[in-house]
């Protein structure tokens, strides 16, 4: 069988919030990422899909966020994705040290992790997230969004995601097949329980890293956990292959499904990690203009016929922008 096109990356990260307002407050003003769209989960219409990114949505920048207040605190553990990293420009932790001190953020000391220092701290719900200071370059695809943060220090996308696995090798050649390359081990560090951390990379700019990390530690998904993480198959074709792939590496992927703003097929990976492949197209402006992203509650196709149903059970959210901030200061 032909290879299939190798990954450039991450395409987006989907984790389980609870209140959805203190969600949207902490990922758009305390972090200062841009509410690109404002939906509902597909498969369960009676809650909330948020997603924030740069200033554009592009691929590689989307963290989205399921809202389900009435499930319990969840608990990171083997498979699972253990921790979400975005990058940030070189020199700028002291910002968000400053900004995290301000704004009452609950996060560690920096660490140094492959040659890179990393900013840990946790989401409201307890989600584990870091910050990695890294060279943005001038022809980077990111856009930074400044409306509480300074481009300078901005959020630019992924960095990676580290994996916690019970048996790390079938998912590390999956890596492999997916196009991903081992690029180094290193002693783990901090509060990851597992003796070696081994990374891989793919060839994007943006959300390149998967790191591994073996660990028996048993978790729990709910609030405060990574639901799933999609890897970017630009086109329908190169999501065929990949699928194709993944099935006779044993694996049971899904048929492709319509999401929207891309099109996607879901696996589990052999350590249990819900694993999606999402098309580049049509994205994020394929039903707004770039200039109101995220103004109003979009519904996909068949849902738009149940607005009035579906908005009178969901929770109202205001999205916070610098003038009402300000105002409410």
């Amino acid at each position: 069988m032909t290879p299939p096109t190798p990954t450039p990356g991450i395409h987006h990260v989907t984790c389980i919030a609870g209140d959805p307002q203190r969600n949207m407050d902490f990922w758009v003003e305390t972090l200062g990422l841009r509410l690109v769209k404002r939906s509902i989960n597909q498969d369960d219409p009676g809650t909330y899909h948020f997603f924030f990114a740069d200033a554009e949505g592009t691929p590689g920048t989307s963290m989205t966020f399921f809202p389900w207040e009435d499930m319990k605190q969840g608990k990171v553990g083997s498979g699972q994705v253990s921790r979400t990293a975005f990058r940030v420009p070189e020199g700028s932790l002291d910002y968000w040290e400053d900004r995290f001190e301000e704004y009452g953020v609950d996060y560690d000391e920096r660490v140094e992790r492959f040659g890179e220092t990393v900013l840990p701290f946790r989401d409201p719900d307890g989600l584990p997230v870091e910050l990695v200071a890294v060279e943005i370059g001038e022809d980077d695809p990111t856009v930074p969004w400044t409306e509480f943060v300074p481009e300078d220090a901005a959020i630019r996308g992924f960095h990676s995601v580290t994996l916690w696995l019970a048996d790390p090798e079938p998912t590390m050649d999956l890596l492999r097949t997916m196009g991903l390359e081992e690029v180094g081990t290193e002693q783990a560090q901090g509060d990851t329980p597992g003796d070696e951390r081994t990374r891989f990379a793919a060839d994007g700019p943006v959300g390149k890293y998967v790191d591994v990390l073996p660990t028996i530690q048993g978790g729990r998904q709910g609030h405060g956990t990574v639901h799933h993480v999609a890897f970017q198959t630009p086109t329908d074709e190169d999501q065929r292959a990949m699928r194709e792939a993944v099935q006779s590496a044993g694996l049971r992927p899904t048929q492709q499904i319509d999401r929207h703003w891309f099109r996607s097929v879901y696996f589990r990976e052999f350590g249990g990690i819900l694993f999606e492949l999402a098309t580049r197209g049509p994205g994020y402006t394929s039903d707004e203009p770039l200039d109101d992203l995220g103004g109003r509650l979009v519904l996909p196709g068949k849902f738009e016929d149940r607005r009035e149903e579906i908005e009178a059970n969901l929770t109202d959210v205001t999205i916070p922008t610098a003038d009402t901030v300000e105002a409410d200061d």
